[in-house]
């Protein structure tokens, strides 16, 4: 998943959060440098990608995107998910909704920032300043979400053909969204709990 469903599945835990948030820019053992609440958000993040690369919903959403972006097409799904989510009415019933929660998201990292490598701050820096949480739930931010990703990727620099299956396979997408992310909800938040016991 990407940083909107991260940030949701982090349940209002600014340590968490941060951690659920760092977890990519992180490798390794390098998670024991932080303090207890980040750690536990890196280990929840690599949960919740660990629980959606394995499921079948996810699967046939890739298949979409394999034959012209092969192993990039997870990263691809990750982005479409973002934005179901971001228009999902369970999860925000509003656009006003959504646009206070990403300003809560940025306050509850802020303290913890300097704590996390310079890479992640640069990101987050441009994150908050364009609210790429928000802007995802337009198509538009998808648009540019997808040439940001694609641009990374190697040996390519054209993202008109993610952008135009997503469009094409838009349904289909979000009913892959409508069954799997309700069971991506339940088991983050067991590991959650789980990990708040521990």
């Amino acid at each position: 998943m990407n940083y909107l469903a991260h940030a949701c599945l982090s349940f209002n835990n600014p340590q968490v959060l941060t951690g659920n948030l760092v977890s990519d820019f992180v490798k390794g053992k390098a998670r024991y440098n932080f303090i207890s609440g980040i750690q536990k958000g890196i280990s929840l993040h690599r949960f919740i990608d660990q629980f959606t690369d394995a499921h079948p919903e996810i699967t046939a959403a890739k298949q979409i995107f394999k034959k012209e972006y092969g192993l990039y097409s997870g990263a691809i799904v990750d982005v479409c998910m973002d934005f179901f989510l971001a228009n999902n009415p369970s999860s925000f019933a509003s656009e006003n909704d959504l646009l206070h929660f990403t300003q809560q998201i940025y306050a509850m990292v802020a303290p913890y920032l300097e704590m996390c490598p310079q890479q992640f701050q640069l990101t987050f820096s441009k994150m908050k300043q364009y609210n790429w949480l928000f802007n995802y739930r337009f198509e538009w931010g998808i648009e540019k979400s997808l040439e940001g990703l694609v641009r990374r990727m190697k040996y390519r620099d054209n993202h008109q053909p993610a952008y135009r299956l997503f469009k094409l396979n838009r349904e289909s997408l979000f009913n892959h969204f409508q069954i799997f992310y309700p069971q991506l909800q339940q088991q983050a938040l067991r590991h959650y709990n789980e990990n708040e016991k521990g």
